[in-house]
């Protein structure tokens, strides 16, 4: 016989804590499948860097180190933020949760806008892989190679952050409205699981494309 519901749990839990452990674990084996995408990625970049190591340092030191040590601490100030939006869900405390995941969002929103930044200065310097790729130099090609990887790699993880702001947006809006108690913050604790990832995705990001020096 099931126990009495809370309208805040799902017909197929038996009590809230089930529920919490199940929407958890869903969350876990979600990021399983993320940490195998990333690590295609990863691998794929170790491989070609061992073979072009000194065109990898040219294209590296074409990034903006300040800019990206910038974005580094943004981030981790946005998981501090999300991590307090999490302690006061648990706490029940409905207007600290608005307030850190506001924080959490406008963090994101500094990220993105840096980001942007840095891919529009690439774009003007015909950095972007394609037909206008410019570079000077015999290391041309492989130049080209670093930068569709620090493309698609840093562009893969910005879709993770939008998606995460839209989510982290429709929980805003919940919040206001008291959808999250002390009994019912599954949700934020599960969405703060998510931003972690995608936070340390970035701090390998990091120094993999902006710090890579001479050997």
């Amino acid at each position: 016989m099931h126990s009495e519901h809370s309208s805040a749990v799902a017909h197929q839990f038996l009590d809230m804590e089930q529920q919490r452990e199940s929407t958890l674990l869903g969350m876990w084996a979600f990021l399983v499948t993320e940490v195998l995408f990333f690590g295609g990625l990863f691998i794929s970049y170790l491989v070609f860097r061992a073979w072009y190591p000194h065109a990898f340092v040219l294209g590296s030191h074409e990034l903006n180190v300040t800019l990206g040590a910038i974005n580094t601490a943004v981030l981790l100030g946005s998981s501090l933020t999300m991590a307090l939006a999490v302690h006061a869900a648990q706490e029940g405390k409905a207007k600290k949760i608005v307030r850190f995941m506001g924080a959490t969002l406008l963090l994101g929103l500094v990220f993105l806008g840096i980001k942007s930044f840095e891919y529009s200065h690439k774009f003007h310097e015909n950095l972007f892989p394609g037909a206008s790729f410019s570079f000077e130099g015999p290391d041309a090609p492989q130049v080209q190679i670093y930068f569709t990887l620090y493309f698609l790699m840093t562009g893969v993880h910005a879709l993770h952050m939008i998606i995460g702001m839209a989510i982290l947006l429709l929980m805003l809006f919940r919040a206001r409205s008291g959808r999250y108690t002390a009994e019912y913050y599954a949700p934020v604790e599960t969405f703060g699981l998510y931003w972690h990832f995608v936070d340390i995705v970035w701090i390998f990001l990091y120094p993999l494309l902006y710090l890579i020096h001479p050997q």
